[in-house]
């Protein structure tokens, strides 16, 4: 069999398996195109079916959450957790809360979590859950009622050794809170069965910066392979939550000109480049309805344009950091016109199959979110480690290990994605990853 027939037949087989689960299907089809040409017919990984087998989830859990709103009206919700593979660690994933949440979406984003967390060498497996519950404009009293009422079929599948969610869009501290106060009361254990938590009860420093300074490391290790440094790169940023404010705080205390932070509505746009007290002002107005449109009416220093990306402004790096397929084609060509050189996801799967193939077939670096977004789910790693323990590191060295932990991922992806005079960052982190999973798969008999 061909290669290009092994690709072709497997994404048939894809595709009648998991119809109109458009997100799932690209997902799993960009670590297949880089997986499937380099391993004849005859090898294990091929003769077991393990890529297909890795797409099926352990357990796809579903269920309702009833819960009642201030006026006392009851409201109904869906709710799942997709514990994908458990193959190297308890599974591990976020919780999202928004009215786009669906099976395709968790399910792509618990496939993408299990190399992920392969990738960090910590004993992570990969799972995601949430609901299509959308905590804007509720109040504090709903968010704890909904959590509780989420929680109250959740709790029967997590547990330390067995799944150990955290928070991710729409699912921040608050709501890690009443999530885990309710599960404590359920079970009677105080035990690390979510991460994400407060520092009172738990919870572990750099939780909150961990993704957005883990992307800004895991670039440093792009540019130091180039010989080169963040100091005076004009940097742009989308987004304007957790990923996007840390990423651009650190960046600029690396020396970089962050310009851009963007929301669903328009970007704002800095040609002088924000600042660190910039950053701080937007993380501490968060709450206001449109935060970067109040912060180019309260500052002189900023223009806010509405319905529109910050794509296509001139710049040496983009850093996507929204939500996924935020970047299109017509946004790639307009990245790489504009004199970007290197490309790194904040976000899970910000840019589509076309903009990805644009990226790769440029000179620019382009680094997937399962490598460059992978802060995060190791700093978890670390919270369970000091839950587990009873004990709570400092910030600095929590800081310093995540440094360390980004290091070596870029280095696997070097290893893994080494292309002549170039490295191919999706190649890399595709393989590292997937051979991680398949030899605990086969190993374990599975």
């Amino acid at each position: 069999m061909s290669q290009h027939t092994g690709l072709y037949t497997f994404e048939t087989w894809l595709r009648s398996r998991n119809p109109w689960q458009t997100e799932f299907q690209q997902a799993v089809m960009e670590v297949a195109s880089s997986i499937l040409p380099h391993f004849e017919d005859d090898h294990p990984y091929r003769q077991y079916r393990v890529l297909e087998r890795l797409t099926e989830p352990d357990r796809l859990i579903a269920f309702r959450v009833v819960w009642q709103n201030d006026q006392g009206e009851i409201e109904i919700n869906r709710g799942w957790r997709v514990q994908q593979s458990n193959l190297v660690g308890p599974y591990k994933g976020g919780i999202r809360f928004h009215p786009t949440v669906d099976e395709s979406t968790l399910k792509f984003l618990a496939f993408e979590q299990c190399f992920k967390n392969a990738l960090t060498g910590m004993q992570l497996g990969g799972a995601k859950g949430g609901a299509d519950f959308d905590p804007k404009g509720r109040s504090d009293d709903e968010i704890r009622r909904f959590c509780q009422a989420f929680m109250q079929e959740l709790y029967r599948h997590i547990g330390p050794h067995t799944d150990i969610p955290a928070g991710d869009i729409g699912v921040n501290g608050r709501e890690i809170g009443y999530l885990y106060g309710h599960y404590k009361r359920l079970v009677n254990q105080f035990e690390g069965a979510l991460t994400g938590k407060e520092i009172e009860f738990g919870g572990s420093h750099v939780r909150t910066e961990a993704t957005g300074f883990g992307l800004i490391y895991f670039v440093e290790q792009m540019l130091k392979a180039q010989d080169d440094t963040l100091k005076n790169k004009r940097v742009l940023i989308s987004g304007a939550g957790n990923v996007a404010s840390y990423a651009a705080k650190k960046a600029i205390a690396k020396g970089a000109k962050v310009l851009s932070l963007s929301n669903s509505r328009g970007y704002l746009f800095v040609d002088e480049g924000l600042s660190d007290k910039h950053i701080e002002w937007i993380i501490a107005h968060s709450d206001k309805e449109n935060s970067l449109a109040a912060f180019a009416q309260a500052h002189q220093e900023g223009k806010y344009i509405e319905d529109q990306s910050p794509w296509g402004k001139k710049a040496d790096i983009a850093l996507p950091c929204a939500t996924q397929n935020e970047i299109k084609l017509s946004h790639a060509e307009a990245i790489t016109n504009a004199g970007v050189t290197l490309v790194a996801e904040g976000a899970n799967m910000p840019c589509d199959d076309e903009a990805i193939s644009h990226f790769r077939a440029s000179e620019i670096l382009y680094a997937p979110g399962k490598a460059s977004n992978a802060g995060g789910v190791a700093l978890s790693g670390l919270e369970m480690a000091q839950n587990s323990s009873f004990t709570r590191r400092s910030f600095d060295s929590l800081d310093e290990e995540l440094q360390a932990t980004m290091a070596e991922i870029h280095q696997k992806c070097v290893e893994h994605g080494q292309q002549k005079n170039t490295v191919d960052y999706v190649l890399g982190a595709n393989l590292a990853g997937f051979k991680v999973l398949a030899d605990a798969m086969i190993k374990q008999g599975y």
